[in-house]
């Protein structure tokens, strides 16, 4: 193993990220601890601790040769972050250690399962460790081209998830697509984690949702089975799905004896801005829980290249299935952070207001609007956030449409990218549920107790914390705001 790459890494991220000034970051999400951050990897509990991996190039904010960083925590919510774990540098993941999963094994020891990029050939990988440092297998690749079927990219093929039945067989699905671009799903086995053979197609896209299918996450919710994909290049379907890269929901039913997967529903994961290649973990309490990398290839450029680092990971967020339907709340811990409440109940109000105790960059703060006349619905209610007299972000809702918006291009951005998202939202007589989540650096909005999530990062100087509401008509409206 080359281990001087690693070494250098670890010097570097030593060195730099003590540069970096804790109010700098994100306060309860994680951000590389320098440089670059892009998809989770290795999500994952061992010896006691939540650990979270991290596509990773240390010595710019901007993507490169492909490490993997390393954090570890107790919550989800504080981390402490561990040296890098993974680096290039073997003839078969020279040009990049891509993303992955983690496992324990049954002696002990933890098992990183990641894609080895050379030459433009993509392979799964594995290495060993103790939690801190790990070792790659001496016999890598462990799937190459030769255990592809026919039809199959050999240069896109990449982020194995790896799990374990209950019968001890271990599986994993990757990510890949036919000759022509058509993206699927490809499902391996194991008997001990380290000698894998081609099972079946699990999953094909059939040319309906965009093209490569990246990270696959593949897990049992509620009774039913949910295959989480972030396909590239996809084309809108009305506000389901947003063109370029998103994230796609399947759920359905999947036989452990046949391997067969039947698909019964689809939807989006998240309708905002900045979400992509999630993956989850089973809690030791038993919950499913997910975080993606809370940014977008199209919005890449977003901050300044004089920053010292890029990129930050979703809240974790507890999934359940209700009506044939993926549910996301924040994450519970989320709850203990919560202080000095302040409430707002029925407030009556036409134009803009702004309300004691309700602003601040870090808060939790929940809303329920109605119309505040029986006999005339609202047109449009707006709430700013991040906000002084030169920037805000905002988020509105137009009932009679039940359409909800989420808008940056005021946030202090020079770039123009993507900048807003809509989604229609379930609504009845104008009533909406709304919980929004800030820090510092982003937003996470959960519609209708986790129905339905907008997210997007926004960089705007932290001085901006005013918070402003503004209703075309007359709404009523309860807050429930905590800081965090």
């Amino acid at each position: 193993m080359n281990v001087q790459i690693l070494c250098e890494a670890r010097n570097y991220e030593d060195t730099v990220g003590e540069k970096i000034k804790k109010e700098e970051r994100p306060d309860f999400h994680l951000s590389p601890r320098t440089g670059w951050m892009n998809d989770p990897n290795g999500f994952s509990f061992f010896d006691g601790r939540y650990h979270l991996f991290y596509q990773y190039y240390p010595y710019e904010p901007k993507w490169g040769p492909m490490h993997w960083g390393h954090a570890v925590s107790s919550d989800l919510l504080h981390w402490e972050y561990l040296p890098a774990a993974l680096a290039p540098g073997e003839v078969y993941d020279e040009d990049g250690c891509f993303s992955g999963s983690a496992i324990a094994l049954p002696d002990g020891r933890q098992l990183l399962m990641y894609t080895g990029v050379a030459k433009e050939m993509q392979t799964q990988c594995l290495a060993v460790g103790n939690g801190l440092d790990y070792v790659k297998y001496e016999k890598n690749p462990v799937i190459d081209q030769k255990k592809l079927p026919e039809g199959c990219s050999k240069t896109d093929f990449r982020d194995p998830k790896i799990w374990r039945k209950s019968n001890g067989e271990y599986c994993c699905v990757v990510g890949n697509c036919t000759s022509d671009g058509d993206g699927h799903i490809l499902l391996y086995a194991s008997k001990d984690g380290f000698q894998w053979e081609f099972k079946r197609v699990l999953a094909s896209n059939q040319n309906r949702f965009g093209k490569m299918w990246e990270c696959p996450d593949f897990f049992c919710l509620n009774g039913k089975w949910v295959l989480l994909v972030s396909p590239q290049d996809m084309l809108p379907k009305d506000f389901e799905y947003h063109n370029g890269n998103g994230t796609l929901c399947l759920i359905g039913d999947y036989d452990e004896n046949t391997d067969v997967f039947t698909e019964q529903a689809d939807q989006t994961v998240d309708y905002g801005i900045d979400f992509y290649a999630p993956q989850t973990i089973l809690t030791p309490d038993g919950r499913r829980v997910m975080i993606g990398w809370m940014q977008n290839w199209d919005t890449c450029n977003l901050r300044s290249p004089e920053e010292l680092w890029m990129g930050q990971m979703s809240l974790p967020r507890e999934l359940s299935i209700r009506n044939g339907r993926l549910y996301q709340q924040p994450i519970r811990e989320l709850e203990k952070m919560r202080k000095n409440p302040v409430t707002h109940k029925n407030v009556v109000f036409s134009g803009c207001i702004h309300l004691d105790g309700i602003s601040g960059r870090k808060i939790d703060m929940e809303l329920t609007l109605r119309p505040g006349n029986v006999q005339e619905m609202y047109h449009k209610f707006t709430l700013w956030f991040a906000q002084n007299e030169q920037y805000h972000t905002s988020l509105s809702f137009r009932p009679k449409e039940s359409i909800l918006k989420i808008d940056r291009k005021f946030s202090g951005s020079r770039r123009a990218i993507i900048h807003q998202r809509r989604s229609r939202v379930r609504s009845t007589n104008g009533e909406l549920k709304m919980r929004m989540i800030l820090d510092r650096f982003s937003a996470e909005i959960f519609v209708n107790d986790g129905e339905q999530v907008m997210t997007a990062t926004m960089y705007t100087e932290q001085e901006a914390e005013e918070i402003t509401f503004f209703a075309d008509g007359m709404v009523s409206m309860d807050i429930l705001k905590y800081e965090l």
